[in-house]
């Protein structure tokens, strides 16, 4: 068939890419690990920022700040920062405890008023979901953190999990603006060169267990090929964001091996519906009915049953509506739809509209390094429909970009919708009804607002999965958020290296539990 036959060559063409030549390995020679030396881990991300909130997460995956909640591998509440924590009858007073004799890195004690000023500077920022909660103050209790709430707000100790609460030394900031990352983890910062490379080091004075490795060293590696040659020819001890070649690669050496864990995490396409060739929700149908998800996840992901149904992974049991009609590939249907919104096919295949070509750009970024292929198989299956689609790979904060000037029309991003491990704040930020730099995008729905807010207030079980209910087939029927695939999580790691840990949620990637294999 015409069209699967395009689909796969223009797969392969992104897939494969070309030669290059993997950066120089920080080690002087190839060899088994031994105490001196620095764990390496490469990725595709960069850090742009030391502030928290704009840190994706980096310095608390490479355990140097650390959240006054954390969380276990299924998502459960643990112990952070704050050993322990108890709320008030009426839900609005928040108390949490701080250890006795924990310090910063740079030796200053861990204080509530230290705490409860780090605190504050991350409910001012509106990109944390902290600032969604509603908090009336947040002050020292004692020898504790007292959070006061204008309404009860069950979610707070899961919010309380996200990065950019991270707690940080009073001397991290320059007036409002983060200028270190002194926290309290495990490991300390030792040099910074943004936006690819951190080094840590063992913090002598951790409260808890030293970690047995004393170095970590974060490169950021742009190219999938760089990173596959690195994880195997022990120039990297642990290597994410490796594509499917790589991956294969990686599976026929005998000098690491892969680990994946099933995430919280749709890739989707964000639709800007204020677009006058995106507005009538029949478009949009018509768009989500014209990609073939089984083949693309197949050909770009190498698991055909990561193929989207519906915007919330089975991963996320709560949310994922097994009853909801499933997201269907039906070419002829989505002709149809398109004809029926008038747009009709012009004699170079193009649809048009009063005399306007159906033509759109899809923007996207390499950070996640399917996202480029599945975006080229996402212009080849729209083609099939008439519709004609420019892909733009550019820096990921184009999509937020874009979205704040109104030139967005299609972003193809991969959301976490369990950026804490409550996905409720994610989910309210996602759909949140001024709009969202990755969620939607001049879309607003009335039940599902009603139905946020509900569940915000702590709506009893059997309200809130009809609240949960109703936010997924608002979504699933409007498409304001076109699925496209759910996602695994893949990191190729050495065999000098014992425990590991893949986390479902991100959150660390727990590094201070891990050993040098004997």
């Amino acid at each position: 068939m015409r069209s699967l036959r395009m689909l796969a060559v223009a797969i392969a063409t992104v897939i494969a890419g070309s030669g290059c030549t993997a950066p120089a390995a920080e080690r002087g020679s190839a060899g088994h690990p031994h105490d001196g030396d620095a764990l390496r881990v490469v990725g595709p991300f960069e850090v742009h920022s030391v502030a928290p909130v704009e840190s994706s997460g980096l310095f608390t995956r490479l355990e140097v700040a650390e959240t006054l909640v954390s969380s276990d591998l299924e998502g459960e509440l643990q112990p952070g920062l704050s050993p322990s924590w108890t709320v008030s009858s009426d839900g609005r007073e928040w108390t949490f405890d701080l250890p006795a004799g924990a310090t910063f890195h740079d030796g200053t004690p861990v204080t509530p008023d230290a705490v409860a000023a780090s605190l504050q500077e991350a409910y001012e920022e509106p990109a944390s979901p902290l600032a969604a909660a509603p908090v009336e103050s947040i002050g020292a209790d004692g020898d504790a953190v007292r959070i006061e709430l204008e309404q009860p707000y069950p979610s707070l100790p899961a919010t309380l999990t996200h990065y950019s609460t991270a707690v940080l030394a009073p001397a991290s900031w320059d007036g409002d603006r983060v200028t270190e990352v002194i926290g309290t983890g495990p490991y300390e910062i030792e040099d910074i060169e943004l936006p690819a490379r951190v080094e840590v080091t063992r913090f002598d004075d951790f409260r808890g267990e030293a970690p047995a490795i004393e170095q970590v060293s974060f490169q950021t590696v742009a190219r999938a090929e760089s990173r596959a040659l690195m994880a195997v020819s022990d120039q990297a001890d642990v290597v994410f964001g490796l594509e499917p070649a790589g991956r294969e690669r990686v599976d026929g050496s005998d000098t690491a091996e892969m680990v994946s864990s099933l995430q919280p995490r749709s890739l989707m396409m964000k639709v800007n519906v204020d677009d006058p060739l995106l507005d009538d929700v029949r478009v949009r149908q018509a768009l989500s009915l014209a990609l073939d998800r089984e083949s693309m996840a197949d050909a770009v992901l190498r698991e055909p049953e990561l193929a989207a149904t519906q915007l919330f992974p089975p991963s996320l049991t709560a949310w994922n509506q097994p009853d909801l009609e499933p997201l269907a590939h039906d070419t002829a249907a989505a002709a149809a739809l398109l004809d029926e919104a008038g747009w009709t096919a012009g004699p170079d295949g193009v649809r048009t509209r009063d005399g306007q070509p159906l033509r759109l750009t899809l923007t996207t970024y390499p950070d996640r390094p399917e996202l480029p292929a599945l975006a080229t198989a996402i212009q080849a299956s729209l083609e099939e429909v008439g519709v004609q689609v420019k892909v733009d790979v550019t820096n990921s904060s184009e999509i937020p970009a874009r979205h704040a000037d109104g030139t967005l029309q299609l972003g193809l991003l991969a959301k976490h919708l369990a950026l804490v491990t409550d996905p409720l704040p994610t989910v309210a930020e996602t759909f949140a009804e001024e709009g969202s730099e990755w969620g939607v995008m001049e879309w607003r729905n009335d039940d599902v607002a009603r139905a946020i807010a509900d569940l915000e207030a702590g709506a009893d079980e059997a309200a809130a999965e009809q609240d949960r209910t109703t936010i997924a087939t608002a979504a699933q029927e409007e498409l304001p958020l076109i699925p496209v695939a759910w996602y695994r999580m893949n990191a190729a790691v050495s065999g000098h290296l014992d425990g590991f840990v893949m986390d479902p949620l991100e959150r660390t990637w727990h590094l201070s539990q891990a050993t040098w294999a004997s």
